[in-house]
């Protein structure tokens, strides 16, 4: 079901944010490279830039929306990295890597370019029911060590706060601690609390006791198009709530860029490259606004 339900809702995206439905293709009528089936480069990446690839699959092969959910199988973050080293891809799509990854990359031997692409952020999520409307960066730094314990020390209501963690290798976890904890340890959460898939944590926090208590995080972009849950809400951070605008005048503090990832050894000519550097142009920019991400030239 959770599997129907994310297909349901990329597809929805495809059709309201720019990467249009059918055999239409996106708002880009002649890019100025081009591909064919049979040199078009094997992608992979993460979950939230699933949508930008099945928009490359539309406009440089002419798929549409089914053909482009058959042709786009992405393995999450920290898989797909291991795949571009392994070579069983040839680019990536994908979030910034955590530290654990980093390392089992370094041990392959792995040497890596990377493209920004676009800006995303590390939203955090809580019950609709929950009146507090904005934490300060302390604050959350307070409760993933254990020092806040109730959400009445935070302006809310008493009762116990359920913060829930992603785990250690994903691509939200790895934002999490980049960006928020930086050097603080985070308490070791249950693992009722540490789902090991992103739509998981958005599905545990809406069912959480429907009290409220639960806290949790995301990245903007999957969890406000991809995989929304009714009785959810974003928690603003310093008085600034995470949006498309927030995010690319850099008000919202936890903005991270996403990249188009090659080997460093891939050809100068190589689809792969002509890719990566098609998409930080000003026509692979526009494509990545038209799928409703926030392009890296904003």
């Amino acid at each position: 079901m959770k599997k129907l339900a994310l297909l349901l809702a990329l597809l929805m995206l495809l059709l309201t944010a720019g990467c249009t439905g059918g055999n239409k293709k996106p708002e880009i009528i002649e890019p100025s490279i081009r591909f064919t089936a049979d040199d078009f480069p094997k992608l992979d990446g993460s979950t939230a830039n699933i949508p930008l690839a099945q928009a490359l699959a539309k406009l440089f092969l002419g798929m549409n929306d089914l053909e482009t959910e058959d042709f786009v199988a992405f393995n999450t973050t920290p898989a797909s990295y291991k795949n571009l080293a392994d070579r069983a891809c040839d680019l990536l799509l994908v979030y910034e890597a955590s530290d654990e990854t980093k390392q089992a990359l370094d041990d392959m031997g792995a040497e890596l370019e990377y493209f920004p692409i676009g800006k995303d952020a590390l939203v955090f999520i809580v019950n609709e029911n929950n009146p507090v409307k904005s934490l300060t960066q302390q604050q959350i730094i307070d409760i993933y060590t254990g020092k806040i314990t109730n959400w009445s020390e935070a302006g809310g209501a008493d009762l116990a706060i359920a913060a829930f963690q992603r785990d250690p290798t994903s691509g939200s976890q790895a934002l999490m601690k980049k960006l928020v904890m930086k050097d603080v340890p985070m308490a070791e959460a249950p693992t009722e609390f540490t789902p090991m898939e992103m739509g998981d944590l958005i599905d545990r926090l809406a069912e959480y006791d429907n009290n409220g208590g639960a806290i949790g995080y995301s990245v903007y972009y999957y969890a406000s198009l991809m995989y929304t849950r009714p009785g959810l809400k974003f928690i603003g951070v310093d008085g600034v709530a995470p949006a498309n605008e927030t995010i690319a005048a850099g008000e919202y503090p936890y903005t991270n860029d996403f990249y188009a990832v090659l080997r460093k050894d891939e050809p100068a000519d190589s689809p792969a490259r002509q890719m990566a550097q098609w998409l930080c142009g000003s026509e692979g920019q526009k494509l990545i606004d038209s799928c409703g991400y926030v392009s890296a030239a904003k």
